[in-house]
């Protein structure tokens, strides 16, 4: 067991350097994760013979549901409103011309059987949220006329399609499967997953905005709750797993009634370990030496796919709806493929018995389209003159603020304060701040100018809050009896150049201390200190 961690730990560290390598200079982190894999496998030096087929793909539909939920809770619907009917024409329509095109290809070029080609090409249908929101985050890529929430709400929510159309084409190859029964399976699926996801992200919402959790971190571990029962209880009654998740994650990602900010650090943590964790996977299943005899078909499958399928289904979709040349261009190359890919193929592999020849032409699929088209989407966007300088793609996303952060001041006007009997009006603020709130005998004001301050008044200020200041930090001191400091004001303290007491906790009162502040045994002082 303790091999085990080690190894794990030295995996996830090699994962977390590569990305921030793989980030500098410009390429997909997906593809550092799968080289990797491919270093730890067994025809790498470490030379781990994994093929545990089954486990990886138990281990990527985890992975994958998360992933799935976070792409719609990080979706800004406001932004992609605008867009939205292009975004679920691609992800649907698109999905089922881009299955077909790549069947008929695989079928008459390579000589593949029909239904095998059908079914690699239901596999590698959908694009790849996680590498998609990678490429648009990390490089700042904000597109023109929309194009970002284009793409992000596509990869986000068409992973659902290449499920059923997968799933469709084992149940034919495993025979006894009626094509009306293959249609009762497909409503099921779509209506059981919106109906089900609609109901739990409505009742989880209500929960939400009525209960309020007290123990930080609970919210966070609530949501991987929900996320998870997003997807197995439609998943329990024939529905579709994967778009209740998104619908979920979508509903509750746009809800602004409840704190969720900091949800968005959680979840870009966690999904990024799960895309370590898929990517890794993928890599260390692969066999490069077998790789060779599947290189030029899977070769052959990508070039087609990303330069003739994938620009004929949104030429076909996009053009009726007026999108620009340049926008059907850039939208046709950010086709990216990835872990949605890998886990169709290893659902493929296991439930229709199809050689493991599927899975090595999809890997050569999935580290082309990593590589060529995640690398170079900045490029070709830029070369179309897609790329809107003045804007922000953070935008796009649920998690964006275009407020500056606040940060809310509070204190009693005692008996005597210059304030006291004055209209708020009258009162010289501080710089930058501004009365929001006064508690006066249990009750909250508002104020206006015309609001007059009375002894006993608490004020609520606001003011701007940056998120970090460069050069100080804070720190703790505990006052105990042989403390120096015990008994004496602040005055009286020797003077430090670059520290400042700025609080004080004293049992369960916080004091904001001024020079006629006496400290005492058991305080504690809360300093800003210069680097």
């Amino acid at each position: 067991m303790v091999e085990i961690l080690l190894l794990l730990s030295l995996i996830i560290f090699s994962c977390v350097l590569l990305s921030r390598i793989s980030s500098r200079i410009g390429v997909p982190s997906l593809l550092a994760f799968i080289l990797l894999g491919m270093f730890f496998g067994a025809d790498g030096p470490l030379a781990i013979n994994f093929d545990n087929f089954e486990l990886v793909r138990d281990v990527c539909t985890f992975a994958l549901v998360f992933i799935m939920f976070y792409g719609g809770f990080s979706t800004n619907w406001r932004q992609a409103r605008p867009v939205a009917v292009k975004a679920f024409l691609l992800s649907s329509l698109g999905v089922v011309l881009t299955a077909a095109l790549v069947g008929l290809f695989c079928h008459f070029v390579l000589g593949l059987e029909l239904m095998a080609s059908l079914l690699l090409g239901s596999v590698i249908s959908s694009t790849d949220a996680a590498s998609v929101f990678f490429v648009l985050r990390s490089r700042r890529l904000h597109l023109r006329d929309n194009t970002a929430s284009l793409l992000e709400v596509e990869s986000g929510s068409n992973d659902p399609c290449a499920y059923m159309l997968t799933a469709a084409c084992i149940a034919f190859m495993q025979g006894g499967a009626s094509a009306g029964g293959i249609a009762r399976m497909l409503f099921a699926q779509i209506v059981y997953g919106l109906i089900l996801g609609g109901l739990i992200a409505l009742s989880v919402r209500w929960l939400m905005q009525r209960m309020k959790i007290n123990v930080d971190g609970f919210d966070a571990i609530l949501m991987v709750g929900v996320a998870l029962f997003a997807y197995a209880a439609p998943e329990a009654v024939g529905g579709n797993g994967y778009l209740s998740a998104y619908v979920v994650g979508l509903i509750l990602g746009n809800t602004g009634s409840y704190g969720k900010k900091h949800l968005f650090g959680f979840f870009d943590g966690f999904t990024g370990l799960m895309q370590m964790g898929v990517f890794f996977l993928l890599g260390l299943l692969s066999f490069p030496s077998a790789l060779v005899h599947w290189a030029l078909p899977g070769l052959g499958v990508a070039l087609f796919l990303t330069f003739v399928a994938r620009p004929l289904a949104v030429a076909l979709l996009l053009t009726p709806l007026r999108s620009s040349l340049a926008q059907q261009m850039v939208v046709s190359w950010a086709g990216l493929r990835g872990a949605a890919s890998i886990v169709f193929a290893i659902m493929a592999l296991m439930a229709a018995n199809i050689e493991q020849g599927l899975f090595d032409v999809v890997f050569v699929i999935v580290l082309f389209s990593i590589l060529l088209q995640g690398s170079l989407l900045p490029w070709v966007a830029g070369k179309l003159d897609m790329i809107d300088a003045g804007g922000d793609v953070m935008k796009t996303f649920t998690d964006y603020s275009e407020e500056e952060p606040v940060q809310f001041i509070q204190f009693k006007i005692p008996d005597g304060h210059p304030w006291s009997g004055q209209l708020l009006r009258e009162v010289r603020l501080p710089p930058g701040t501004l009365v929001v709130l006064l508690k006066r005998d249990g009750k909250n004001i508002i104020p206006n100018g015309e609001t007059p301050l009375l002894a006993g008044d608490s004020v609520i200020l606001s003011a701007a809050s940056p998120t970090t200041v460069a050069g100080i930090y804070l720190s703790e001191v505990r006052l105990d009896n042989s403390s120096a400091w015990c008994g004496k004001t602040l005055a009286e303290l020797p003077r430090e150049k670059n520290s400042l007491i700025i609080m004080v906790r004293r049992s369960k009162r916080i004091l904001i201390p001024n020079g006629q502040t006496r400290l005492a045994a058991g305080d504690v002082l809360v300093l800003t200190r210069l680097e």
